[in-house]
């Protein structure tokens, strides 16, 4: 692993714990995915799986939102492109997605955890 690389992966992997989202959102997110209305993306973002109501795809813009505003500045700041940052986060997120939830392939599948 390249020093670069390394240091981007730390810095995403901070961000993933300091995601800046209205604490609410951060419940209302975990109850949405518990519920199987929504998921984890190979691209760090997140989004609602078919039939979800209107308030989980209202959730999920604000989420997505503050997501890539923190990976813009992650990239920024490493002098990076932003799908690196992108991907490194959505393979992080999606290994920390406990088991029976969704994720999607990068087939742009969902599938059960």
């Amino acid at each position: 692993m390249t020093p670069t690389f390394r240091r981007i992966a730390a810095a995403a992997a901070l961000a993933l714990l300091s995601l800046v989202t209205p604490a609410h959102a951060d419940d209302a997110l975990a109850a949405a995915k518990a519920a199987g209305q929504a998921g984890e993306r190979p691209d760090g973002l997140v989004a609602a799986r078919p039939g979800a109501p209107a308030a989980v795809e209202t959730l999920v813009g604000t989420v997505n939102a503050a997501r890539l505003s923190r990976y813009r500045a992650i990239a920024a700041q490493n002098g990076t492109a932003l799908d690196s940052v992108q991907a490194l986060a959505g393979k992080e997120l999606i290994a920390r997605t406990p088991a029976g939830q969704y994720v999607m392939g990068a087939d742009g599948q969902w599938m059960r955890k």
